[in-house]
């Protein structure tokens, strides 16, 4: 039987365990592993230490006649940053390692640390060592971002609960269409001036940090794979379900729904809010729109409402495998 990235990663998380004996030997402490965007760790009086770290391959995750190598490079530190933006931390540090093919050559590697260094930058992020190696066949990355957030506060998966809203930033599934659109062969802006997130995609920390520091999110995670098996995922973390209401997703206008619903790669943040502080929620953090989509329920599964009929969400969102 053909094993999915879901029950790999559930399995993996299985075997790994919690070795209560290793952390009793360390000075920090694992507080959250396998199983959420981060990695937290208890390591100072005031701060919990968040540890990230994605993979990116070439023709998996992007190709070089659609993007270009800043484009790839900022998309690569934007999966880390996003990830670490879910648990309403702040990054700090990154590190890089990279396999190259020896075809590749130095303008487009500088064009790629270009890309990458200027989004480190502008989130103050340093990047603090690495390694490098040659490929047999594509570019290949792994990016590993540190980050903290105060004792405690870090925003899991799993604090959901029944009667939350559930809540996104920003607007879903331009990066699945723009994706789709460059498969069949059509064209799609993509210099660093296009609002496509496929291209250059933005992390959302401010808004984690804002939603954390107010305690406004009860649950949160980055939508990197699509709303349906992302919330799938919040919701099997908090033993919950959901009901979501097709009208209320925010998408641009030319966007079909499909992509909104199932598309990744946009790297917004999905997050439950309890019913009692939803009249604390803004519309926006920073011009980034926040719109309430459904409902966390006792239930699990997830359903959607079509029409004012009520029906069961099919989970179609990216699996590796």
């Amino acid at each position: 039987m053909r094993l999915h990235e879901l029950e790999f990663i559930e399995r993996l998380r299985e075997l790994a365990g919690t070795r209560k004996r290793s952390e009793k030997q360390s000075s920090l402490k694992l507080l959250q592993g396998i199983g959420d965007d981060c990695a937290v760790a208890r390591h100072s009086r005031t701060h919990d230490l968040l540890v990230t770290t994605d993979l990116f391959i070439e023709d998996i995750h992007f190709r070089r006649a659609w993007q270009s190598a800043g484009s790839v490079g900022h998309k690569l530190l934007t999966r880390g940053l996003s990830d670490i933006a879910a648990m309403g931390g702040t990054p700090r540090l990154a590190f890089l390692s990279l396999a190259l093919p020896r075809t590749t050559n130095q303008r487009w590697v500088d064009s790629f640390l270009k890309g990458f260094l200027s989004l480190a930058r502008q989130h103050n992020v340093t990047l603090a060592g690495g390694d490098t190696g040659s490929s047999p066949a594509g570019f290949m990355a792994d990016i590993i971002v540190l980050g903290d957030v105060l004792k405690g506060q870090a925003v899991m998966r799993s604090g959901a609960r029944a009667g939350d809203e559930i809540w996104v930033s920003g607007k879903l599934g331009s990066a699945a269409f723009a994706l789709a659109n460059l498969s069949a062969g059509k064209r799609v802006s993509s210099g660093r001036t296009s609002s496509n997130p496929y291209f250059f995609p933005q992390a959302r920390v401010h808004v984690g940090e804002y939603l954390r520091s107010r305690r406004l999110a009860s649950a949160m995670m980055d939508l990197s794979d699509g709303l349906s098996i992302d919330l799938l995922r919040l919701c099997k973390a908090s033993g919950a379900g959901a009901v979501i209401d097709e009208r209320a997703i925010p998408k641009p206008r030319l966007t079909p729904l499909q992509y909104a619903l199932d598309g990744g790669d946009d790297f917004e943040l999905l997050f439950t809010v309890p019913a009692k502080k939803s009249h604390l929620m803004p519309e926006a953090v920073e011009g980034i729109g926040l719109t309430r989509i459904g409902t966390i329920t006792a239930a699990t599964g997830l359903r959607i409402v079509r029409n004012g009929k009520e029906s069961l969400l099919p989970m179609r969102g990216y699996q590796h495998f």
